[in-house]
């Protein structure tokens, strides 16, 4: 096969509308997962993303059920969720990671019971694995508007988040508001989630906020460095994954997520065999 035959197909699947606006869907979401997930990681979010993530899903299928769109009815669930897990950590001799645990596993099977109940239409996967071959030209202007704006709130908030990620003890004497920061933080995820959660599903959003930074953190040490690490590994991820759902025949959304964690695994391996020093 000739350097010609190859690029062509790689061009090829571009050249369809469907797969250029899905295109622009990952490069964007890629931009914000890969940037706030260097955050969720340094923060220890990334269990409580991943708990947000599943435990929204009754929320989805009732905005589809009542016909309203899937930003209100994940927005819904995800404060519903939120509540209960408050709620559960208050309860006694409960550990919180497992009242946590608790909360997801009832919402989730809450969530495939409406979604499998006899009255429910079917074909209702794309809450579990995404659509980002479905997605329509304002869901690429959402992902968009997130992006600049999840960038722009990272840019001011920078020097707290630094303050406070390293040195939470210490960060309220350099005049850092500790739960300001993990407030702002906990609504930009939420966001970000919202957001993804179309394109990915609510079982394969998390990979995008954290297998690009957990990538990005395996080959440097340094956020900066790591941010930008992590959009690249995000953004390339999802480009192969998109390429690869095109030539093998595979669900877009499970062939970007699968691209983004063997781009983790590919960082693990070339740590191993890199020469000491």
């Amino acid at each position: 096969m000739t350097a010609a035959a190859v690029w062509q197909g790689l061009l090829d699947p571009w050249s369809e509308p469907v797969l250029r606006r899905a295109l622009l869907e990952v490069v964007l979401l890629g931009v914000a997962g890969g940037l706030l997930g260097c955050w969720v990681l340094l923060f220890g979010l990334a269990y409580p993303a991943e708990s947000l993530a599943h435990a929204v899903l009754p929320g989805l299928v009732l905005a589809v059920l009542l016909g309203v769109p899937l930003l209100a009815g994940g927005a819904a669930g995800l404060v519903v969720a939120a509540l209960a897990m408050a709620l559960a950590q208050r309860a006694p001799r409960t550990e919180s990671d497992t009242a946590v645990a608790v909360v997801v596993t009832a919402l989730l099977g809450l969530g495939a019971l409406l979604a499998l109940a006899p009255a429910t239409p079917a074909g209702l996967g794309h809450l579990l694995f995404g659509d980002v071959l479905g997605l329509t030209d304002a869901d690429v202007v959402l992902a968009g508007a997130l992006a600049v704006g999840l960038a722009a709130a990272l840019t001011v908030l920078h020097p707290a988040l630094l303050a406070v990620g390293f040195d939470r003890t210490h960060a309220a004497a350099l005049g850092r508001s500790a739960p300001m920061v993990d407030t702002v933080l906990a609504v930009l995820l939420a966001a970000t989630l919202l957001v993804a959660v179309r394109a990915l599903g609510n079982l394969l959003v998390v990979a995008l906020l954290v297998a690009p930074a957990a990538a990005a953190r395996v080959l440097t040490g340094r956020m900066a460095p790591m941010m930008a690490a992590s959009v690249a590994i995000a953004v390339l991820g999802g480009v192969a994954g998109l390429e690869a759902s095109y030539h093998l025949r595979t669900a877009a959304g499970a062939s970007v997520a699968g691209a983004l964690v063997g781009a983790y695994a590919l960082a693990l391996g070339w740590r191993a065999v890199r020469p000491a020093g």
